[in-house]
Order: structure tokens, then C-alpha cells, then sequence
């Protein structure tokens, strides 16, 4: 059986780059993408090359940017733009296959199995799709070539901007596993580090380790870590018309700090389950009907519950639900590590006889009204436009912005991403 071509599409500095479009003042200066550009405050969304070069980073505060490079040019979020260039990308991408599943705004993985056929090998595909891009939106991305989504995910990452890289079935071991183990997929900090101490400390170690000791660590985890590693991935690229598979829907972050003030934690649950709310949206998969909350503690124990609750798909509910869960689950005092919310359930838009009955005295349908017109708001003039009272309380809340990018917690994400076809 003959190995499957895969891609992995990654658009090199995606906001950054689309406001240079928009703004070709920009272009050859260091620029941040962020909130409000006249405040100071916030975090940076997106930066382009010449920002990288003082070391600013994505997440990092817009002081802290400012610190390192005084004359960074300072550029807000405009949503609508970068979703529009998604799409624009992502025809590019249907000229060679139908097996095109998005994975983020700007990243998208693609099955070329059936298409070497007809336009050339896998490398040279993935060279026709960068000039094209290139030449015909003035974007730049870097493609990764392999026979399975993870490697191919990670050599995309191994040459920026502007690139394309491929591991194939003979190299893999040459060019992947001396690689740190932290640069494989789904490894976090937390969890480098406590392969670290086992003395796990590249890739190669990892497809090598026992994976009796990894499900000890981490759980089926940790098994399909190692999986990943040896290049036994067999998840399949996902297609637009492979929605109904999509199983559930999610997100989570590793904080700054442990967190044990219920009114944090409140905040915090409420920050992702807009990010959940509105993947729901752009998921097009209806209602779900049970919420799941994953907690790590300060000693990385993994905490997970789940509940049904009448359909929904409102960030209110999903949240109330995830904080009623914490509050039930965790005792006071427990210090949250990580924190994660998804949902699961969909209706796919096919309304149950007593849904009338199940939203009745919820005012349903105008909260969800008032979420629409908020998310339209939020693509249009950005993310901080329109903030819940909640989110006020906390600056470093009212900044963040879940949902055009996702910052993955690999600890939580690892098997639910790969397994429901998530890179």
C-alpha cells in the first residue's frame, strides 16, 4: 500500500501580513497586531518578520513589545479581512483536491493522495500552491510535505517564511527525530519537562520510549504521543463535506500562574467558552447538548466531568455550565493549572418536537440574537470592541482574543484534536 501525500499549509505571519496588504506603509517595518493600537495595553495578536527580530513574540504583552522595539508600529484587528483572505486561500488550495480541512484560520491540512496524478509530486504541488499565493494574493506560506498530518504539520514549521519542507518516509528519522522533543505536535511546556526528567529529551527518544511508562505519565496520551513520533499517524484529512464526523468542539489554556480564586476561574471559563461559542458558529453544527470541563492541578493531575444541559450554543450557558461543574467537582482551594471547556452533541440544526419547551423561560432566541450581533461587531471593527462586564474586571482578560487564533494546550488537546481530525 502506497503512502498518502499529505500537506500541512501554514500562512506565515497571517495578520500582520494581511494589514501590510491593506496598509503597504507598513510594509518593511516591524509591526504587531493587536487591540486597540493607541492603547498600551492588550497582548499581541500577529507579528511580521521585522518584529520577530527585536523577539517579540505572539502572547506577550503590548508593553513588553514596546520594551523591546520603541518604534514597533502598532496595527488593530480587522477579522473580516483575514477571513476573506482565508477563503481566497483556501480556492487556491481546491484547485489541486477536495480534501482541504481547515485547522485554524491560517493553517489547513491536504490530502493529495488521489491528486499526484494529474500535477506532480507532493513537493512539487506544494511549490505550485506557495507561488501561487504568493503571486496572486501577495501572502506567503510555508507547506510541509509527509504521508501523515503530523509530520507534515511539523515541517511546516521547520522552515519560515516563504518555504516548503519534505519529510518523507526515508528521512524522517534524520530530519525529525534529533529534533527537540518540545518541537513535536502537542507537547507542551509542562509536559516537555516532565519527559525531560525521564530523560526523554528529543523526538527520537520519544518514538523509542516505552509506552507503558508514557500512558503512566499522561494517559492514552501519552501512548498516542509515542504514535506520533514513530510516525504511525493514520488520522485522515477531513473535507468540508465531512462535517457530521466532527464530534465535538473545543479549546483550552495553560495559565500564566495556578489559579485559585473562584471569581478568576469564573472569568477564565468565560473567555473560552466564547472561543468555543464561536467555533460552534463557523462549525456550522447546531446546538450541543453536553458541556466537559478538563482542569490540570499544580501537581499536572488531570480533572475531567461533563454534563448534559438543554441544548445550546450560547457562550452564557456553556459557561454557566463549565463553572457549575468546577464549583461541584473541584474543592475550594484547588489550584487550576489548566483550564479547558468543549461540547459535544450537536443537533446539526434539526429542532426537536420539545425544543420549544427545553428554551422556554430561557429567552432563548434573543440571547442568541444578541451573541450574533456581537460577533458581527467583533469581526468588524475586532475583538474589543464589545466585552462582557465580566471580562472588565481583569485588563489581561478583556485583551485576549480566543478565537481568530488558536493558542492549543497541548496537554488537553493532544488525543481530542488528532481524534475528532484537529491538527
Amino acid at each position: 500500500m502506497r503512502d498518502r501525500v499529505i500537506l500541512y499549509s501554514d500562512l506565515n505571519n497571517f495578520f500582520a501580513s494581511v494589514e501590510t496588504l491593506l496598509h503597504p506603509e507598513y510594509r518593511g517595518k516591524p509591526l504587531i497586531v493587536c487591540g486597540d493600537p493607541k492603547e498600551r495595553r492588550g497582548v499581541v495578536f500577529a507579528k511580521n518578520e521585522e518584529a520577530k527580530k527585536y523577539g517579540i513574540r505572539t502572547a506577550e504583552t503590548v508593553v513588553s513589545a514596546l520594551k523591546k522595539c520603541p518604534q514597533v508600529l502598532r496595527a488593530e484587528t480587522h477579522f473580516g479581512e483575514y477571513k476573506k483572505y482565508s477563503r481566497k486561500v483556501k480556492e487556491i488550495y481546491g484547485r489541486f483536491t477536495d480534501l482541504v480541512e481547515a485547522c485554524s484560520i491560517d493553517e489547513c491540512a491536504l490530502d493529495m493522495t488521489a491528486s499526484v496524478a494529474v500535477f506532480g509530486s507532493g513537493e512539487e504541488i506544494a511549490e505550485k500552491i506557495r507561488r501561487a499565493v504568493k503571486e496572486e494574493l501577495g501572502l506567503t506560506v510555508s507547506v510541509g510535505v509527509s504521508f501523515n498530518k503530523v509530520f507534515a504539520k511539523i515541517a511546516s514549521d521547520m522552515k519560515k517564511p516563504d518555504a516548503v519542507t519534505v519529510v518523507s518516509r526515508e528521512n524522517y528519522k534524520q530530519k525529525l527525530w534529533p529534533l527537540p522533543v518540545g518541537a513535536m505536535l502537542f507537547v507542551g511546556k509542562a509536559t516537555e519537562e516532565t519527559l525531560v526528567r525521564k530523560g526523554i529529551r528529543t523526538i527520537g527518544d520519544l518514538a523509542a520510549a516505552d509506552p507503558e511508562m508514557l500512558a503512566r505519565l499522561f494517559g492514552k496520551r501519552g501512548r498516542l504521543l509515542g504514535v506520533y513520533a514513530r510516525g504511525e499517524d493514520d488520522e485522515p484529512v477531513r473535507g468540508e463535506d465531512e462535517r457530521e464526523n466532527l464530534k465535538s468542539v473545543g479549546n483550552s489554556m495553560t495559565l500564566p500562574a495556578d489559579v485559585t480564586d473562584r471569581a478568576e476561574i469564573k472569568r477564565l471559563l468565560y473567555v473560552l467558552a466564547e472561543s468555543v461559542a464561536a467555533r460552534l458558529r463557523d462549525a456550522d453544527v447546531g446546538k450541543a447538548d453536553t458541556v466537559h470541563v478538563v482542569v490540570r492541578n499544580e501537581r499536572m493531575e488531570v480533572i475531567t466531568f461533563q454534563k448534559k444541559v438543554p441544548p445550546t450554543a450560547l457562550c452564557g450557558e456553556i459557561a454557566e455550565a463549565a463553572f457549575d461543574l468546577f464549583c461541584r467537582h473541584c474543592p475550594p482551594g484547588t489550584r487550576a493549572h489548566m483550564l479547558g471547556i468543549t461540547v459535544s452533541g450537536f443537533d446539526y440544526h434539526v429542532e426537536q418536537l420539545a425544543l420549544g419547551e427545553e428554551t422556554g423561560g430561557r429567552n432563548y432566541e434573543k440571547k442568541e440574537r444578541a451573541e450574533k450581533a456581537v460577533a458581527k461587531l467583533r469581526e468588524k471593527y475586532g475583538y474589543a470592541t464589545v466585552q462582557r462586564g465580566l471580562m472588565l474586571e481583569d485588563e489581561r482578560l478583556a485583551a485576549l482574543d480566543l478565537r481568530g487564533r488558536k493558542e492549543e494546550s497541548p496537554e488537553e488537546e493532544g488525543e481530542k484534536g488528532a481524534r475528532n481530525g484537529k491538527i
